[in-house]
């Protein structure tokens, strides 16, 4: 693999890139449709949870968009309330995973200099919450999220969180076409995390690199010689 220069930070997504999303997903998807049926706001089938996965990275209002078109605004609301409410006390009760090998590779960057952030488009419980639970949070310097900032756009995350940070070099690691998308709109070399198994064909078009697992960007880094 070709070596690459050692940037300052480097700026990960969260779905899909750090956390295996499905694998607490699958029963909140549940939860929030069978609470949507109790209430009266969603009467018809469930629709399958891939639709849900395959939405990620998309801005909330979008994905509900998506993933139930024929929903009420009144449902689409109530959905958003019932997604994060279940997610967090999933997380609570012990589901969802890290990726293989997350904990030791940011560990090893952050003790190598690399200045660590997460940026998506998630809200910010959620962003803050699983890398808290899943002991990671203390490795980052900061959490961006679309649902703390009221940003429009993974680009203009992105360029919000280097304008505040001071960032002048950054990685963007992602799986999803708004990662390489926001890191390309900011100047930055990007990653492109090849191995969550829910994204679109073509996804990953545009980035710099591809990675099959999350501890290839080790290779990308021990490349530089540092």
């Amino acid at each position: 693999m070709k070596p690459y220069d050692l940037p300052e930070a480097m700026l990960f997504d969260l779905d899909g890139t750090l956390f295996r999303t499905e694998t607490l997903l699958k029963e909140v998807h549940r939860r929030v449709f069978a609470t949507l049926r109790e209430e009266g706001l969603y009467l018809a089938p469930e629709p399958p949870v891939e639709r849900l996965l395959g939405s990620l990275g998309m801005l909330l209002e979008h994905i509900w968009q998506k993933v139930m078109p024929d929903g009420s605004q009144a449902a689409q609301d109530r959905a958003n309330e019932l997604l994060l409410q279940y997610e967090l006390e999933e997380l609570e009760n012990g589901r969802g995973e890290l990726y293989e090998g997350v904990p030791e590779v940011l560990g090893e960057l952050k003790s190598r200099g690399v200045r660590l952030f997460v940026a998506s488009n998630g809200l910010e419980s959620y962003v803050k919450e699983v890398p808290r639970l899943r002991g990671i949070g203390d490795l980052f310097e900061g959490f961006y999220s679309a649902g703390e900032y009221a940003t429009r756009s993974k680009v203009e995350l992105v360029r919000l969180l280097l304008e505040q940070s001071g960032a002048k070099s950054a990685w963007m690691v992602g799986d999803r076409h708004s990662d390489v998308e926001a890191g390309k709109g900011n100047g930055l070399f990007t990653v492109g995390c090849d191995y969550a198994g829910f994204r679109r064909e073509g996804e990953l078009d545009g980035a710099d690199v591809r990675i099959a697992r999350f501890s290839e960007l080790l290779d990308l880094v021990r490349g530089v010689g540092i």
